[in-house]
């Protein structure tokens, strides 16, 4: 199973690619750490990708600038024609540079940094208070982690042991001005999260199914609190030139540079 997830990850990596680099404009890097992590909560779980609104488990990119990832995965599930995928930020067309709920399958919209964080538990709590099974995942950037309503959400998931919200943290160390220790640290994220009464698991390498698979069924069996997630990732994952460069937090790639990615992902 995890090599059939290794390949759709790669598929939909130059899918999100080619839409990035089409439009001129989108976040290469960010999209490709969260990559293997979105393809874990569609493929490798199953309730991710229902369209029953009683039957799924919601995913919220509160790190909304990742979002071709996620477009790229809900164009190949069927939720909107993949020629879609050509017109990303297009004037007049569907796919906006941010998650908007007007798109088929996105829920929520998200961009502003913590904003989708705070709004994922909202819907956690609604969902309690329905007494509805339905659980939500809510992918934060560490760079977002600077937020305070990303803490105040913490709390108040803490508070009220949201055990039907889990938090995964796409932990790729770099922001847009450099390294996340350089502009602020968010360091002991396990601690910040442990503080407020979230049972944090950690994934050192949240590239690797055979990790990532695992914690996430530990984290939707978790009772009577909250789950972070925090995934240790590589920004621009499978690109071998953008691996870690903070230059392609929001470059999108040349024609020159999509063959080479093409050749390093499918071969």
């Amino acid at each position: 199973m995890t090599q059939d997830l290794k390949k759709k990850a790669a598929e939909l990596r130059m899918d999100a690619l080619r839409m990035i680099s089409k439009a001129g404009s989108g976040h290469t890097g960010g999209s490709m750490s969260a990559m293997d992590i979105l393809v874990a909560l569609y493929y490798g779980i199953g309730r991710a990708d229902q369209k029953k609104e009683d039957d799924k488990d919601y995913v919220i990119l509160s790190k909304g600038h990742g979002v071709p990832a996620q477009y790229a995965i809900l164009a190949d599930l069927g939720y909107f024609d993949k020629d879609e995928l050509e017109h990303l930020r297009q004037v007049g067309a569907m796919l906006q540079g941010h998650p908007c709920p007007k798109i088929p399958g996105i829920t929520l919209a998200t961009g502003s940094l913590g904003q989708g964080f705070s709004a994922a538990h909202g819907l956690a709590l609604s969902l309690k208070l329905d007494k509805k099974p339905n659980q939500v995942f809510a992918i934060l950037g560490d760079g977002e982690l600077q937020e305070g309503i990303v803490w105040e959400t913490a709390m108040s998931a803490g508070h009220y042991m949201s055990d039907n919200l889990i938090a995964i943290v796409d932990n790729n160390k770099l922001q847009i001005d450099g390294t996340n220790r350089q502009i602020m640290n968010v360091d002991p994220i396990q601690a910040k999260f442990e503080s407020f009464g979230w049972r944090v698991i950690q994934v050192t390498d949240g590239h690797d199914f055979k990790q990532l698979l695992p914690a996430i069924e530990r984290a939707k069996k978790n009772e009577r609190q909250p789950t972070c997630i925090w995934c240790h990732t590589v920004k621009g994952k499978g690109v071998p030139f953008a691996e870690n460069k903070v230059e392609y937090h929001g470059a999108a790639l040349s024609e020159e540079e999509l063959k080479v990615a093409e050749e390093a992902l499918l071969g």
